[in-house]
This record gives C-alpha cells, sequence and structure tokens, in this order.
C-alpha cells in the first residue's frame, strides 16, 4: 500500500520540476538522433565521405582507403579527384568547382605575392590541418625542390574551405569535408603521400597555342609533359628535379644515384611504351597547334579586311556635322559613284575612283559574286544601322568600288568567289 502511494507523489514532484522535466526530453532526443546516423557528434575531421561519393566509389569499383591524387585547373576553376580503382589504374572520382583561387595564371614567385603555385606537390599525413581557422586544411608542400631550386619563396599555401583566398585554393566546407576525408581514409589504408599536380589550365594543344605568346609559356611546356605522362599511363608520374626542371618517370642508371635539382642531370631512361606514347602525343599535339595558330591567323586576316572597308571604328562613331561645306561637297558630286553602301552612323567620305562601264549590248548575266558581296555588305550595314542615329546627322551615300565587292567575296569564302568571270563580246 506504501509502495502505491509513493509512485503519484514521485510523479506529481517530477511534474512540479521543470527544468528536470525539459533536461529528460533533451536526453531522449539526443538518444534518438545518434542511433538514426551514428556519427553527428563527431569531430568534423573525423566525419566519413558523403553517400553519394560512396555509392560512386562503388560503382567504379574503388577501395574505400584507395590511393587518391588530385588535379587542378586554374582558368576552368576545377578541382578533380582521382581514385586508384582495383585494376590499378586511376579513374576520375569527382569535379569540383573551385570556389576561389588568387593571383593570376602563371606560377607564385615569392612571398606575399597572393599568386597560387603551379607545380607538382606531395602532400603527407602531417601537413593534414583538423584545426585550420578554415573549417579543414591540407598544405601543398611550397616551396617544392623546383621551386627552391629557382629562389621562390613563400608557406602556407593550401586546399581549404571557407570559401576565402589569399594564396591558396579554397573551396566550401561541404567541399572540403570529403577532399579532406578521402585522403585520410587513403592514408588509413597505407598511402604515404598523394600527389597535387596544380596547373594553369587543362593542358590540351588549344589552350597551349592560345597561351603561346605568354611569358610563362616554357614554364607550362614542363608542365604539360608531366600532364602527358599521366594521360598515357593513367598513373600519377614519379617526378624528380634536377638542372632546375621537372623530370617524370625517370629512372636512373644506378640504384644510387639520386636526382639533384641544382645539379646535371644523371643519366636515366623512361619506360619504352611510355617514351613511343610521348612521341606520337607530342606529335599529333604539334600538328594541332599548328592549325589552332593557322586558324587565328585567317580569322585576324578577315577581320582587318573588313576593317579596312568600313573604317575603323572610331571614325563611324562621330556622325558628319550637318551643312557644313564638306557635306555640301559630297552632296554635290555626281551619281556615278553613289553605292549600295548606306553609313547611317556617319563618316568621311571613301574615294573610289572608278569609271562606269559601258552599257553591253546583250541582256547582262547575274553575277554571282557580286550579289554575294552585295550580300554581306548589306549584312554590316544592317548591323551599323542598329546603332541610335543623332538627331542631327545626316546618312552619307558612298560608293563601294566593284574591286572592293571581289576583295570582300574573297576574304569571307563568298559563294561564286573563285567563278571564272563572263567573257564579253567586243
Amino acid at each position: 500500500m506504501v509502495g502505491t502511494m509513493q509512485a503519484p507523489r514521485f510523479l506529481s514532484a517530477f511534474m512540479r520540476w521543470p527544468l528536470l522535466k525539459l533536461m529528460a526530453i533533451l536526453a531522449a532526443l539526443t538518444f534518438m538522433v545518434s542511433c538514426q546516423s551514428g556519427f553527428e557528434g563527431l569531430d568534423k575531421a573525423d566525419r566519413p565521405v558523403s553517400s553519394a561519393l560512396k555509392r560512386r566509389m562503388e560503382k567504379l569499383d574503388m577501395a574505400a582507403n584507395a590511393p587518391i591524387f588530385i588535379r587542378i585547373f586554374k582558368e576552368e576553376s576545377e578541382l578533380e579527384i582521382w581514385k586508384k580503382t582495383r585494376s590499378g589504374k586511376y579513374a576520375k572520382l569527382e569535379t569540383y568547382e573551385i570556389c576561389k583561387w588568387s593571383g593570376k595564371l602563371g606560377p607564385k614567385f615569392k612571398e606575399g605575392d597572393r599568386q597560387a603555385p603551379e607545380g607538382f606537390y606531395e602532400v603527407t599525413p602531417g601537413r593534414m590541418n583538423p584545426n585550420s581557422s578554415y573549417y579543414l586544411s591540407f598544405n601543398l608542400g611550397f616551396p617544392n625542390k623546383y621551386d627552391r631550386a629557382h629562389g621562390r619563396t613563400g608557406s602556407h599555401l593550401m586546399v581549404h574551405g571557407a570559401c576565402s583566398s589569399r594564396g591558396c585554393y579554397a573551396m566550401t566546407d561541404e567541399q572540403i569535408a570529403d577532399i579532406y576525408a578521402l585522403g585520410r581514409d587513403a592514408f588509413f589504408g597505407g598511402q604515404r603521400k598523394f600527389q597535387v599536380q596544380a596547373f594553369p589550365f587543362h593542358m590540351t594543344a588549344q589552350n597551349m597555342a592560345r597561351h603561346r605568346h605568354n611569358k610563362h609559356y616554357k614554364f607550362w611546356q614542363m608542365l604539360k609533359e608531366g600532364s602527358d605522362h599521366f594521360e598515357i599511363t593513367k598513373t600519377p608520374p614519379k617526378v624528380e628535379v634536377c638542372e632546375g626542371r621537372y623530370v617524370f618517370n625517370a629512372k636512373p642508371a644506378g640504384s644510387r644515384i639520386k636526382f639533384d635539382a641544382n645539379g646535371k642531370c644523371p643519366a636515366y631512361t623512361t619506360p619504352d611504351y611510355l617514351s613511343k606514347g610521348l612521341s606520337k602525343r607530342q606529335a599529333k599535339d604539334k600538328l594541332a597547334i599548328a592549325d589552332h595558330i593557322e586558324k587565328a591567323r585567317r580569322k585576324a586576316e578577315r577581320d582587318a579586311a573588313i576593317a579596312r572597308l568600313f573604317g575603323s571604328e572610331d571614325k563611324l562613331e562621330t556622325p558628319l556635322p550637318t551643312n557644313t561645306k564638306a557635306q555640301e561637297k559630297v552632296q554635290a558630286k555626281p551619281s556615278s559613284q553613289q553605292t549600295q553602301v548606306e553609313l547611317t552612323r556617319g563618316g568621311s567620305m571613301a574615294n573610289a575612283p572608278t569609271t562606269k562601264p559601258q552599257e553591253d549590248s546583250q541582256p547582262k548575266q547575274p553575277n554571282l559574286l557580286e550579289n554575294s558581296a552585295d550580300a554581306a555588305i548589306g549584312f554590316f550595314n544592317s548591323i551599323f544601322a542598329r546603332r541610335e542615329q543623332p538627331q542631327d546627322a545626316t546618312p552619307v551615300v558612298l560608293e563601294a568600288p566593284k574591286q572592293a565587292k571581289v576583295q570582300v567575296a574573297k576574304t569571307l569564302q563568298l559563294p561564286g568567289a573563285n567563278a571564272p568571270r563572263p567573257q564579253r563580246k567586243p
């Protein structure tokens, strides 16, 4: 009887203690959440990779603790994660958009220039920072042997979170959490260090041709060689430095011979299949670069021909003033030099000293060349006409010589440009 009376008294006392009741509810909720997820209470550096990455690793036949390496492309703002498959080759696991990187295309030279580095770097477990002020981070290891050989200085060049960069490659917190977890798991699996390849852009022949006049072009040619090694083998190349330059997958003649970054390169060899693959790839790239340069040259010639025909942009921007002596002279000229071209934006008179051909007794045949040129000229006139014309501007009618039409048609490769002209009877 006493026991039956104590239970209601205890419950009534509990109900009168709101703080105790609140603590009990919070404890129950914490228990429920921990049962559902299992890692919300873990430190950010210990959290597993996302479920999406896990599914992708399973699809690509990758072990969770398989080795990784990273490729960075500045111009495209991309960071790629590559992971070793069970076949022994590497496959691209994920591509992340870099949130921010500082500086411009080109390598880092000195401390404080806020330039993100370019080159081949190695990350060890000691360079992983779980207590970063930028959520999570890892140090690239700048300056490396190549950088030191060239007297370059700098420190604390990272890949980190918080989307803020002062010489680093900054990711979002969500992105760096996955990248950090992949590196951590690879170290747990036995990988001693993972490689980071930082490029100015994707090292294609077209991009190399586009940047061929850049002052860093020779440096980028060296980086491209390392990129080519990977593209052929699908494994990160072994990187050495000698004579102040990178060498890749080089096997010295003796087992005790070492590479000196500032010293002369020792005798070394590369696998035969790799040398043949590089030669074939370099020959193909050489043709592609030459083709890209030729296309750029032709485009420049077409642009120059159009500029010569229609005048420079600054002349076209200023309309002729009304009621001036110069305009009266233009309007007083005979109609033998009038043209199909009407520059509604104003401009100076183009001299076209051509004589009017005599009328032929036979019916005039349609000239495909002239018609094509007229169509091209009319197209550009329509462009110019779309500009708003000042109210005090008077359109000036100019003569476009037949020779100019022929030149435009040939330059723009219009139909009939190379067709034989019909012969006139005497």
